[in-house]
């Protein structure tokens, strides 16, 4: 699935039960509904595509429900990385891929754009590691200069 280019501005807000943020109408994660997690992230990615023209890859999606605390971790990551990508990569596509097991859920974002050198400590990367780690999961964030940035993580779907 491909969100961007003529799609743009052409999704509707506020489906699925998400609540829309102040600046820029991307759903927020506290809306999420009993776990369902992968239309949650349509309607994310669709949104912030159409906003920023920045082409969005989706590689997968969880075929299931997981947990609605599991789901809203996700979100809060997946927006994090999107905002990090629209404001510091400067790149024009970024790929997207969450899937569900039986006892965990991987999530990947990457981008194409201009990465960093340094180890990621801002406020963004922070409040990522934050909702994996309030799940007992891990996630890191690496980037390489010219290379673009990916974020990483696992989270139990099971209780801890």
């Amino acid at each position: 699935m491909q969100f961007g280019g003529d799609a743009a501005g052409s999704v509707p807000g506020g489906a699925h039960g998400t609540e829309e943020a102040a600046a820029g109408g991307v759903p927020r994660a506290s809306g999420v509904e009993d776990g369902a997690l992968a239309e949650a992230l349509e309607e994310l990615l669709a949104s912030w595509s159409g906003r920023t023209g920045i082409t969005v890859e989706t590689w997968a999606l969880p075929g299931r429900r997981v947990p609605a605390r599991v789901a809203r971790g996700v979100l809060v990551a997946v927006e994090e990385a999107l905002s990090n990508v629209e404001r510091h990569s400067r790149a024009r596509s970024v790929s997207v891929a969450v899937t569900a097991g039986q006892d965990s859920l991987k999530l990947t974002v990457s981008d194409g754009g201009v990465g960093f050198s340094r180890l990621a400590f801002g406020r963004g990367s922070a409040a990522m590691r934050t909702a994996f780690a309030e799940l007992g999961g891990v996630l890191t964030v690496n980037g390489t200069p010219g290379g673009g940035t990916t974020v990483s993580g696992v989270v139990p779907l099971r209780d801890r």
